[in-house]
């Protein structure tokens, strides 16, 4: 994993933490903001790596109810 993709996907786990904690949905939206007044390639991998951890999430729900 490249440090481009940890960093990304260490910044979704965090925004789905404080999401589930009770923050906005808007978090993911105002963190890619933020990131892309830096890095176009960097908001692209934190957004890809958001919508894995959220299929991750759905698909163990699926596996915990069979």
């Amino acid at each position: 994993m490249t440090l481009l993709e940890q960093v990304a996907d260490q910044l979704a786990q965090e925004t789905i933490a404080k999401i589930d904690a009770g923050a906005e949905e808007e978090l993911v939206r105002r963190v890619a903001e933020a990131i892309a007044n830096a890095s176009q390639t960097m908001e692209e991998a934190y957004l890809t790596c958001i919508r894995i951890r959220r299929a991750e999430s759905r698909a163990k729900a699926v596996l915990a109810g069979v």
